[in-house]
């Protein structure tokens, strides 16, 4: 049971565009500890490696149907820092952070001014400081992709959609608006030497036991925990953090819970 009622669920349609059907209507306030609903996978998988090449191309397709088991909630207060983003909770479909600034890290592959480098500020100011503080650790972090735009989503998605078809899409990439990257809170790192970049060798190295034990302290947490796939939807990704603030990420981190949890929202069970 959700700790406050969430308003306006959206009517199930049959038919969707990849930019996101007009969901609308929920009332949340998270930083009242309201409810929500469990987050979308990050597409640290794929996204990182096709970001630059699906940003344009096949943006406005609209040909990917929705199926009517799907039911997802708009947030009413997206600026909100520890807003609840996921499968069933998104983001308004204009929606644009804005106060979004590039980050002073060092990323893969990404030109100096690349959207993927960017970050809210609050949460951007926190990584530079967590990036430090490993770096004092003797561990060596190094983005991978931060900042998404709903534009970038919307490609991404259409183009697994259109190779694998939409149920097969859903279960590793976010219908867009329901990518915790377009909040610009939220980031995939790895180790300085890139070798496991948003892949699943990167659980159990060094990076990752550090960032396990330490995120909290800058006001980060891992947002897909081991064992919690049932609540999020989706599998352990040790390398996707997300900014909520310290006394929430203190509160996650310390219980071994999943934002989801810290709202009594209801378990995305994909």
């Amino acid at each position: 049971m959700f700790k406050s009622l969430l308003a306006g669920v959206c009517s199930s349609v049959l038919a969707v565009s990849l930019a996101g059907c007009s969901f609308s209507g929920q009332n949340v306030d998270q930083n009242s500890k309201t409810e929500q609903v469990s987050p979308s996978k990050s597409d640290s998988n794929t996204g990182a490696n096709q970001e630059q090449q699906t940003k344009i191309k096949g943006s406005k397709k609209r040909e990917v149907k929705k199926t009517s088991g799907d039911s997802i909630l708009t947030v009413s207060n997206p600026e909100s820092i520890p807003v609840l983003v996921n499968k069933q909770n998104k983001l308004p479909d204009s929606y644009n952070p804005k106060d979004l600034v590039l980050t002073k890290v060092d990323f893969i592959g990404a030109p100096a001014n690349a959207d993927k480098r960017k970050m809210r500020k609050e949460a951007a100011d926190a990584l530079q400081k967590l990036f430090a503080g490993a770096k004092k650790d003797g561990v060596t972090l190094i983005g991978v992709s931060a900042y998404r735009s709903h534009a970038t989503q919307v490609a991404l998605f259409n183009s697994y959609a259109k190779r694998d078809g939409y149920e097969k899409a859903r279960t590793y990439s976010a219908l867009p608006g329901t990518s915790e990257h377009e909040t610009g809170l939220a980031i995939d790192v790895t180790g300085a030497n890139g070798r496991c970049a948003a892949s699943d060798c990167f659980g159990g190295t060094n990076e990752a036991i550090w960032l396990e034990k330490h995120v909290a302290e800058y006001g980060f947490i891992i947002r897909y925990p081991r064992g919690k796939e049932a609540i999020t939807g989706y599998q352990y990704e040790p390398w996707h953090i997300r900014y909520v603030g310290k006394k929430i990420a203190t509160e996650i981190m310390s219980k071994g819970i999943t934002l989801e949890e810290y709202y009594n929202a209801t378990p995305v069970n994909n």
